[in-house]
């Protein structure tokens, strides 16, 4: 990893969902990469507790993605920020990570709440905060907007309908926006993860029920972390400036679907 003393500096990137398990880990990295980053999600303690760590490189911004007037307030605070003029602080990244997982019932008994949940969170939160922040993206001398998907969004699985359904979602909205954008100084790009175990996604997904969320990593040899997915981000988001790298699957040598995981020792 490049430490910020060694790094030069590379503008303001805004990373939502960042309270915790790769939303954090990315804000991390990219104040290692030499970003001044604003960690931003809806529990501004731990985002405070993120932000101690780092020597000032990091910056605590309570957000959340399901609300416009978050969102309008977020967008107030960046245009704050980066109005300095040809010497201020541009903002050259953002990193769309809010998200996660309601469930995993089938569709015959899905409740349709869960779903559109995952929805406001996945796809609408995404595309609130990329328009809030594409005329700042723009205005500087090069701007970068990273989704964290996943391979939910490129196959389904028991079980998955409703985040399967709105990961593609979130994906359909890159690729669509990249044709947008084409002809203008903006990258876009999508990291998909596999099996990730961080510390609140199966959690989140199954309600609080530990056992349950615990059972999913069961036997699986060394599934992804989140520093490896914000490993990913930031060598995409490092790239030169004329390259675009539109998209990266990850996931563990052990998982070779969404639906294929080995449990046990690999050999």
């Amino acid at each position: 990893m490049t430490s910020s003393a060694s790094s030069p500096l590379r503008g303001l990137a805004v990373v939502t969902g960042a309270s915790s398990g790769i939303g954090a880990a990315t804000a991390r990295r990219l104040a290692a990469e030499g970003f001044t980053v604003w960690a931003a999600a809806r529990r501004i303690d731990r985002l405070r507790s993120l932000a101690a760590e780092s020597a000032g490189s990091i910056t605590a911004v309570e957000l959340d993605v399901t609300s416009p007037e978050s969102v309008a307030r977020l967008s107030e605070a960046v245009s704050a920020a980066t109005s300095g003029g040809e010497h201020g602080l541009e903002l050259t990244l953002l990193v769309n990570n809010a998200g996660g997982a309601v469930g995993l019932d089938p569709v015959a008994d899905a409740d349709p709440a869960d779903w559109l949940t995952m929805y406001q969170t996945n796809v609408l939160g995404a595309m609130r905060v990329t328009q809030a922040l594409l005329p700042a993206l723009a205005a500087g001398s090069g701007g970068h907007i990273v989704l964290t998907g996943s391979i939910a969004g490129h196959g389904v699985y028991p079980g998955g309908g409703g985040y399967s359904a709105a990961k593609y979602g979130a994906r359909a909205m890159m690729e669509t926006l990249r044709l947008e954008l084409n002809g203008r100084r903006i990258r876009v790009s999508e990291i998909d993860p596999g099996m990730v175990a961080t510390e609140e996604f199966s959690l989140v997904r199954f309600g609080g029920d530990a056992e349950r969320a615990a059972a999913v990593y069961d036997g699986v040899d060394n599934p992804l972390t989140a520093e490896d997915v914000a490993d990913v981000i930031a060598f995409v988001a490092t790239r030169p400036a004329h390259v675009n790298i539109d998209a990266v699957t990850v996931k563990p040598v052990a998982q070779a679907a969404s639906y294929k995981l080995a449990r046990g020792p690999l050999t």
